[in-house]
């Protein structure tokens, strides 16, 4: 790249991101002091200025450019990394407020200074290796994690997913807009840094190509067996074995046995296509988000989309250019942010400074992941002097719900009607945040009706609302969501005593320890288990990170002290859910004031998490055996 095209890039670079680099690479302590501190800001994407005058970032631009000069002769060599003391100081200063130092151990790994790999304390011999085999249940972000993790120690391991590719719920989805609505430079793996992204927010087809590289490149990608889907699991006690039954491409059956499992299956796997009454006599074409139809134009037609959720809010806008009208069915309302960049590319200056300059991505994964992650759960807290609890948990939450209110009225300007029916009454976060995908405005369309009224059944041609108004419509979407509740379904899974995991966890309340382990289950570690999503912001790629590790830290401690089972103690199990419910009374998910999938139909909430990240990571850092059943059948009958 030419002088001209890197001064470009330093000009729109992130300025409090040079100056951690700045202050990585020199160990210059100017650069954290007057006048070069940035100033707090909470957006996703912070003001690249970072608050700082003309000539304090003219300073910043030009000493990075001098020192890139002074890399590439040899005269500045990278000095080692910073120890967890410094990295604290330098975090707190790249966001402008107070990082505590807990997080800076955790930093480390996102950052790519510091690894999640498991490794041997004593190496085993080849023959305990070989011996030990582990199944991994699905390829997506977690399964190829826990493959990776696995294949760098030498463990033996099958993994298979049920799906023809890998890629897991970005290889299902495929509905028109489908992508993620965490920046992807955060939404990836910390092992596995893509410095090419051309989004913040990339579609479907990036992040999937992503999946694809990264498995190829870490010798994942050919070990799948795909199309081989788990029917069942049963446990052997006499020889402390999982048996699993596969159903295989051809439609046969097979059984293997295992030591260990880890089910890597997602918790939004399987669409809720419980069906409306009457939907079976509809004569048009319906189908679920998950399950997209491209053999079905929408050009001309009345469509009717079921459900305003996540999945709704992306293909809207898509879908309400191509028919002829649409008619959308809305039993409550949805919060949506402003879509920050949401839309934008990644220049290809910020491409350079991403390649180019030490540290740079390192420095701009943790402003996302300050920004993105535990900021946010103080303001869900409910605040018991609060005096209007019905619309907000506390002074900063109703801060939000002025600043959503004020962008939902700016958006529905001159459309009172719109207005009314689009604005919740409930806390922001009550559910699942949504980023506005153009809703709004297609909302607006001509051709968009919005009806706010359950649906009460569907006949041969229309959609009947609860009033009993009929929709004539040729199409039916259902943004209907997912079995979230009934997690490893329609798997059975059968532990020590013979009965089966969906007994225990009913039709919607699983629980587990740290979301990762069940009595009774020996030997079987969940991932995206019960309470272990994130609806207070972060990645789901350092929370299975996190369960990935614990997990085959689990394996390793069996292999090399000859343990048979593992299985979490009763009194564990259950005091760490009371935890989690006592934390979540406390949390918006239990508001009163709207419905929402992270409950089960008791109230309970079951799929969030209530902690903040580096509460998780910490817990999930280091199993601790005393939190399990030790065993080992084998020795237990020679003596």
């Amino acid at each position: 790249m030419s002088e001209s095209l890197r001064q470009a890039a330093l000009r729109e670079a992130s300025v409090p991101t040079l100056l951690m680099c700045l202050a990585q690479i020199t160990r210059d302590p100017r650069w954290l002091e007057d006048p070069f501190l940035p100033k707090r800001d909470i957006s996703i994407f912070a003001e690249p200025t970072g608050g700082l005058s003309d000539q304090a970032q003219a300073s910043v631009r030009d000493a990075t450019s001098q020192l890139l000069d002074d890399l590439a002769a040899g005269r500045v060599k990278l000095p080692p990394l910073p120890t967890e003391d410094e990295l604290s100081r330098m975090m707190s200063v790249c966001v402008g407020e107070k990082v505590p130092r807990e997080y800076a151990a955790m930093a480390m790994e996102e950052m790519g200074f510091a690894g999640r790999e498991v490794n041997w304390t004593q190496t085993p011999e080849p023959v305990k290796l070989t011996a030990f085999k582990t199944l991994v249940i699905g390829a997506g972000f977690t399964g190829v994690c826990a493959a990776y993790r696995l294949k760098q120690m030498g463990i033996t391991f099958d993994i298979v997913d049920k799906n023809s590719g890998l890629g897991g719920t970005w290889y299902e989805n495929d509905y028109p807009e489908a992508g993620v609505d965490t920046p992807n430079h955060f939404y990836s793996y910390s092992f596995a840094p893509n410095l090419g992204w051309t989004s913040n927010y990339s579609k479907r087809r990036e992040v999937l190509d992503y999946q694809e590289r990264v498995a190829a490149d870490i010798g994942v990608r050919d070990l799948i067996r795909f199309g081989v889907e788990v029917i069942s699991l049963r446990w052997d006690e006499a020889d402390a074995v999982w048996e699993a039954q596969m159903r295989l491409p051809s439609g046969q059956t097979e059984t293997q046995r295992y030591n260990a499992v880890i089910t890597a299956v997602g918790q939004l796997n399987r669409p809720k296509l419980t069906l409306i009454r009457g939907s079976e006599r509809f004569k048009g074409a319906i189908w679920h988000s998950a399950h997209w139809r491209r053999d079905v134009p929408l050009a001309g037609k009345r469509v009717a989309v079921i459900g305003t959720g996540a999945s709704a809010m992306q293909f809207l806008r898509t879908v309400a250019g191509e028919a002829a009208h649409v008619t959308i069915f809305q039993r409550s309302p949805q919060w949506a942010r402003p879509p920050q960049d949401y839309h934008g590319t990644v220049s290809a200056g910020a491409r350079w400074l991403l390649e180019n300059i030490p540290y740079y991505y390192a420095w701009y994964r943790f402003g996302l992941v300050w920004r993105m992650g535990d900021g946010l759960l103080p303001t869900v807290r409910k605040d018991p002097a609060w005096p209007h609890p019905e619309r907000a948990m506390n002074y900063r939450n109703d801060r939000q719900r002025e600043q959503l209110t004020d962008y939902l009225k700016q958006e529905l300007e001159g459309r009172p009607d719109l207005i009314a029916k689009c604005l919740p009454d409930y806390p922001p976060y009550g559910k699942r945040i949504l980023i506005d995908n153009g809703w709004y405005k297609a909302l607006r369309r001509d051709n968009v009706e919005l009806v706010t009224e359950a649906v009460d059944h569907i006949d041969e041609t229309a959609v009947v609302s609860a009033s009993g108004q009929r929709h004539e419509v040729d199409v039916i979407l259902l943004a209907t969501g997912f079995e979230a509740g009934r997690m490893l379904w329609p798997m059975e899974i059968l532990g020590r005593s013979g009965k089966a995991l969906q007994a225990v966890w009913g039709e919607d309340d699983p629980r587990a320890y740290l979301g990762i382990s069940v009595p009774d289950y020996p030997n079987l570690f969940v991932t995206y288990g019960p309470n272990t999503g994130l609806a207070h912001g972060g990645s789901i790629i350092l929370v299975t990170e996190c369960q990935v590790r614990y997990a085959v830290t689990m394996i390793r401690e069996m292999i090399e002290r000859g343990i048979d089972q593992v299985e979490v103690k009763q009194d564990v199990h259950d005091r760490y859910n009371e935890r989690v419910d006592a934390e979540h009374a406390q949390l918006v998910w239990t508001h009163k004031g709207m419905d929402t999938w992270y409950r089960n139909r008791k109230g309970r909430v079951f799929a969030p998490m209530p902690f903040r990240l580096v509460d998780y990571w910490t817990m999930t850092r280091e199993p601790k055996l005393g939190d399990y059943q030790l065993g080992s059948p084998t020795r237990a009958r020679a003596a």
